[in-house]
């Protein structure tokens, strides 16, 4: 488990931005991993933006391709992650976020985004639905 996250400074943000390899869209791929578990709850996209965001608030922000904006995990479905530790990999182009999940991460209303598991047998839902999607979001 990690320890509590301490946000860090405008000087501290500025070096991680420019250690991050945004893709041509100025997008970084984002994984969040739960911080008592270890398991992995879900994969994003961030933008220098949803990156400041996330750093100086300490709860997740990412950027909604199909909307076109920044996406505060949870602003609808109340399944906010709380950050504990945020991570860049060794070529930069990936981040880690290890988050304190609030309910769920999927918006299936599974804990994890990765609930289906792939083998020899076909494609088997791994996972239970532990709250109704629709009961999640606005419409």
């Amino acid at each position: 488990m990690t320890e509590h996250f301490k946000p860090p400074t405008e000087a501290i943000i500025k070096d991680v931005l420019a250690v991050i390899k945004f893709d041509d869209r100025g997008l970084v791929p984002a994984i969040a991993q739960d911080d008592e578990s270890g398991k992995v709850l879900m994969m994003a996209w961030m933008d220098s933006e949803a990156i400041k965001e996330t750093l100086k608030t300490g709860t997740a922000c990412y950027y909604s391709r199909s909307r076109s904006k920044l996406w505060r995990k949870g602003e609808e479905s109340g399944q906010t992650q709380t950050i504990k530790d945020f991570r860049v990999d060794c070529d930069g182009d990936t981040v880690l976020i290890v988050v304190k999940q609030q309910g769920v991460a999927c918006h299936t209303g599974r804990h994890s985004c990765f609930f289906k598991s792939i083998n020899g047998d076909g494609i088997q839902v791994v996972e239970e639905v532990l709250i109704n999607p629709d009961t999640l979001y606005k419409k």
